[in-house]
């Protein structure tokens, strides 16, 4: 079995973030969350795998490579002609996956749980495909299934009136007969080739569809909120086996619950971490207060400021004599207390799409 990534798109509902960062090396526990698929396809026994990109990307391939950390094999395929909706991304790769069954993984999309048991099922049961569904709070948001007398009749896309809660998530499984889904349908009303219409294809056309629900945590990390949901997931996974501390510690620092420090961290004078909370390497902490589900990245300075509940990249410096939460801050962004300076005042350099409370 090969596997299929999707790491395209423009991610216009995380801009600003996404103006210079692909979403999915966006870092969730201090990791690209591509990464996090990527050890799931592993896990699961697939080496062979393909990720789309955009045309021209760069920046995934330099940051994931050939797939050798992992021991697979990874090829890069360029979506032709750019964003066309998730179908399009099976017919753009039809040449490289066809004659062998496929696991299909949204790249943006990250799940509690090993893959194995949907893999087994696919082949133990010789099915054309197979979907995962899981319960959600805003079905209207995404691919909805029809479910009669315990029999899938078709899935709706993004539909006004969701006839369930259930959703499907960024998982599927297929076999070549799905190339002729996505060869017969046609764009939908947003001119994308919805995955929703070549799966109801493949139903109503008769092919043996299976599907099941999801038990543990499933999350679309589409919208800010989603990403520091899907941080605060993985933080509380990662960290049962990886809470390592590897930095320099003060002897006034306190630190509480599943804590990561990477080397060469430095963390002193009055600092209080309650986890679970990832630092990265290089990072300077002072006089600050580490709240739980919070990442913070390589090379960053944390000096007389709360953080709680946010996702701080590389690079990022705070100084805020204040206190942040719910907040994801890019890379080299530089967040500093308005009274250190003259005159007094909120001073912005506030970009599209951006979120600023004050």
């Amino acid at each position: 079995m090969r596997a299929l990534i999707a790491a395209g798109g423009t991610a216009r509902r995380l801009r600003p973030i996404t103006y210079t960062i692909n979403k999915h090396l966006i870092p969730l526990a201090n990791k690209p969350m591509i990464f996090f698929a990527i050890e799931r396809i592993v896990n699961a026994g697939i080496k062979e795998i393909f990720i789309n990109v955009n045309p021209g990307e760069k920046e995934i391939q330099n940051f994931v490579g050939d797939g050798s950390r992992w021991g697979a094999r990874i090829t890069y395929v360029e979506q032709t002609g750019g964003p066309k909706g998730v179908a399009h991304i099976i017919k753009n790769a039809e040449h490289y996956m066809r004659g062998e069954p496929f696991l299909f993984h949204l790249g943006d999309n990250i799940i509690l749980g090993d893959l194995r048991r949907f893999v087994e099922r696919f082949e133990r049961e010789n099915l054309d495909a197979l979907f995962a569904f899981a319960h959600v709070r805003d079905p209207q948001r995404f691919g909805v299934p029809v479910i009669e007398n315990g029999k899938l009749v078709r899935i709706e896309e993004k539909p006004l009136v969701p006839k369930t809660d259930l959703a499907q998530t960024g998982i599927y499984f297929y076999n070549d007969s799905v190339f002729e889904a996505v060869s017969k349908i046609e764009p939908s009303g947003r001119g994308e080739y919805e995955i929703s219409d070549a799966n109801t294809f493949m139903i109503e056309s008769g092919r043996k569809v299976g599907w099941e629900e999801i038990t543990g945590w499933w999350k679309d990390t589409g919208k800010p909120e989603d990403l520091l949901e899907g941080n605060q997931l993985l933080l509380n996974e990662v960290l049962q086996k990886e809470a390592v501390n590897h930095g320099m510690i003060g002897p006034d620092v306190v630190i509480q619950g599943r804590v990561q420090i990477g080397r060469n961290t430095t963390i002193w004078d009055k600092v209080l971490i309650r986890g679970p909370v990832s630092i990265g390497e290089n990072t300077v902490i002072k006089n600050s207060y580490i709240g739980p589900y919070s990442s913070i990245g390589n090379n960053c300075v944390v000096e007389n400021t709360e953080v709680e509940h946010s996702v701080v990249m590389d690079y990022a410096e705070l100084r805020t004599g204040t206190r942040i939460v719910d907040s994801i801050i890019g890379k080299n962004a530089i967040i500093s207390n308005a009274k250190n300076t003259l005159p007094l005042g909120h001073k912005l350099i506030v970009g599209d799409n951006s979120q600023v409370e004050i």
